[in-house]
This record gives C-alpha cells, sequence and structure tokens, in this order.
C-alpha cells in the first residue's frame, strides 16, 4: 500500500507541475512525428498533447524450454496536459506445456502479472533537428500466480521500479530512429536484496509515404551484471484506419539458449479528441 500510495502522489505531481507551465502559454506546442516501436512501446507519443487518448491490445506466444507462454496486455494512455504522457497497463501470461514437454518439468503458473502505472515528459522537442527527448518512469507492482492466491498467498509478490531516457530522430520524411534506455531494480518480498538490470533498445523504421505504414526493426538488449541478452524484432505496421492501426512483430533471440522465437501482435486505437 505504502508503495501505491507513493506512485500516484508521484503522477499528482507530475501532473500538477506540468499544467501551471501548461497554462502559460494557449498555443499548440510543437510536436514531431516519431515512428514508435512496436515492443518496447512509449508511454505516450514524444511531444504529447493534452487530450490524447490511446487504448492498445495486445497478445503474444512464446516458446521457452519445455513450455510455451502466452501473453496479452491491456494499454491505456493519455495526456492530462502538454507533453505529460499517463499509462496504466495490465500484463496477464497463461503457459501451456510445449510438444517436447517432459513429465517432471517445471512450468511456471498462470498469472495476471501485476499492474503498471508509468509517467512520461517531453522536455525537448527541436523541429529543425527532427529531435526529441524525453524522460520518463515505470513503477510496476507483481502478483503471485492464481494458484497461489487462491492457496492464501498475498496478492503482491513484490514490485520495480524503472526510470528511464528517450531520445528520437526523423530522418526527412521516411526514416525514423529511436533509443529508450533505462536500469531497472526489482524487488521481491522476502528478499534483502534487489535484482538490477539495464537495457537498451533501438530501433529503426521507414514510414511508406507518410501513410503510418512502417517497416522497421528493433533490437532489445538486456544486461545482468556484465552479460547481455539480445533479441532482433522485425516488425510491421498497419494504419487500418486514421485512429486505428495493427502492429505485428517476431522476436529472434540471439543468445538466449531457453527461448525461442516468438511474435506479438498490437492493436492500437487513438481515441478522438474532445472538441472545445
Amino acid at each position: 500500500m505504502k508503495h501505491i500510495i507513493t506512485t500516484l502522489l508521484l503522477l499528482a505531481i507530475h501532473s500538477f507541475a506540468f499544467s501551471q507551465n501548461d497554462s502559460l502559454s494557449k498555443r499548440i506546442p510543437a510536436k514531431i512525428h516519431h515512428a514508435e516501436p512496436i515492443y518496447m512501446d512509449l508511454i505516450r507519443d514524444l511531444g504529447a498533447r493534452k487530450g490524447e487518448k490511446e487504448l492498445n491490445l495486445g497478445w503474444g506466444m512464446e516458446n521457452k524450454s519445455g513450455y510455451v507462454a502466452n501473453t496479452g496486455f491491456f494499454e491505456y494512455e493519455f495526456s492530462p496536459v502538454n507533453r505529460l504522457g499517463l499509462e496504466v497497463e495490465v500484463p496477464f501470461t497463461f503457459y501451456k506445456p510445449a510438444f517436447e514437454h517432459k513429465e517432471g518439468d517445471e512450468m511456471p503458473r498462470n498469472r495476471m502479472e501485476g499492474v503498471k502505472l508509468a509517467s512520461q515528459y517531453t522536455f525537448l522537442v527541436a523541429p529543425k533537428c527532427g529531435v526529441s527527448m524525453a524522460i520518463g518512469y515505470i513503477h510496476e507492482f507483481k502478483a503471485h500466480s492464481f494458484y497461489s492466491l487462491s492457496h492464501g498467498s498475498a496478492p503482491l509478490k513484490g514490485h520495480s521500479v524503472s526510470p528511464f531516457f528517450v531520445v528520437a530522430k526523423r530522418w526527412g520524411k521516411h526514416v525514423h530512429s529511436m533509443i529508450y534506455t533505462g536500469p531497472e531494480w526489482e524487488f521481491t518480498s522476502g528478499e534483502n536484496k534487489p535484482e538490477k538490470y539495464y537495457q537498451i533498445n533501438a530501433s529503426m523504421h521507414y514510414e511508406f509515404g507518410g501513410t503510418g505504414n512502417l517497416l522497421g526493426v528493433e533490437m532489445n538488449q538486456e544486461y545482468i551484471g556484465m552479460k547481455a541478452e539480445t533479441v532482433v524484432r522485425p516488425q510491421i505496421k498497419l494504419a487500418l484506419t486514421p485512429n486505428l492501426a495493427l502492429g505485428i512483430v517476431t522476436g529472434i533471440p540471439l543468445n538466449l539458449k531457453d527461448h525461442g522465437v516468438s511474435i506479438l501482435a498490437r492493436v492500437i486505437y487513438e481515441l478522438p479528441r474532445r472538441k472545445r
């Protein structure tokens, strides 16, 4: 409960502080259109404007050693003031034995992974250079499996905190690049020391004629100490309507022995902004 209250207070302070800056000018702030990665998506568009809202639904599948993980999530993103984005995400995972699963092999239990609360503020928008920069913070409350909950475990298994930095560059009309990076500390109940990770996620996309249709690739690297785990994710995004898009991404692990190829589909719906 202490962590929940702290996170909500941080989000409230963010909203109040930036609303003061927002009220100083009635002009629509500058915003550069950047291609957003499908797997490691942002909290909100860089340079987000007040009133923007977006819903995301996703489903994915990944082969692991002895079992298959079916993942899904629901995200709600919104901007209460210019350049500030907030997000609530609920991820879940269901597991089933793989074809080569052996009797006695351990397999994780089905679970709602928890609840993620996140904020992101774009502090630089430079249209002449085609560059935007942002900082953000993610706090995830991790839950026990459905099995553990039904056998009397407390709802929360632990939590993680992850500050991050984003820089994006638009190269002319068609090419977009982005780097997302930051540490993560994962705290588990009953353990004294948190697990520490560091991630670097780079992406490059080509946009076809300003249509919103994208072809690109992400490279996701996670460092545990000096060891790096790398996954390359080719992807495509199709703009079905002005407000609706479908993203499909495949994950190809380069040095993860127990992980196979994965796939993720994301449905992105941007809610119409309310007219004033």
